[in-house]
């Protein structure tokens, strides 16, 4: 059984770049996975000899992505990660918040892959 967390991070960029950077697969290999293809709504996240496909389920654009990933099968999983970009109205900042799932034991490993990988995503922007 995993378990659900979420993490927020401040980022310095518009939505609309944003969005591109945690939908597109080019984009996502840029920060996310050493390579991202994709086939419809079907992604494969490739991280050296590892691939692991996900479905996007949820898309609103300049807004949140949800990937929801597969089993060997190709057949959906309860698990999920998503991504949702939050623009204040009256400040303008910029927020992303992660939702994903880790065994319970290794929730802070997890949280910690992605500050990292949030850190890459900032310097791609140009915002670390």
């Amino acid at each position: 059984m995993k378990e659900k967390y979420e993490l927020e991070f401040s980022i310095n960029s518009s939505p609309q770049l944003l969005y591109q950077y945690v939908s597109d697969p080019s984009g996502l290999s840029e920060w996310f996975a050493d390579n991202v293809n994709s086939r419809g709504e079907v992604y494969s996240f490739i991280w050296g000899d590892s691939e692991e496909k996900a479905r996007v389920v949820t898309r609103k654009t300049d807004e949140r992505v949800r990937y929801r990933w597969l089993d060997e099968d190709g057949e959906d999983t309860e698990y999920y990660f998503e991504i949702k970009i939050i623009r204040d109205e009256l400040t303008k900042d910029v927020t992303i918040i992660v939702t994903d799932f880790a065994e319970s034991d290794e929730v802070n490993e997890s949280k910690q892959l992605w500050e990292n990988q949030i850190m890459d995503l900032k310097q791609v922007l140009g915002s670390a």
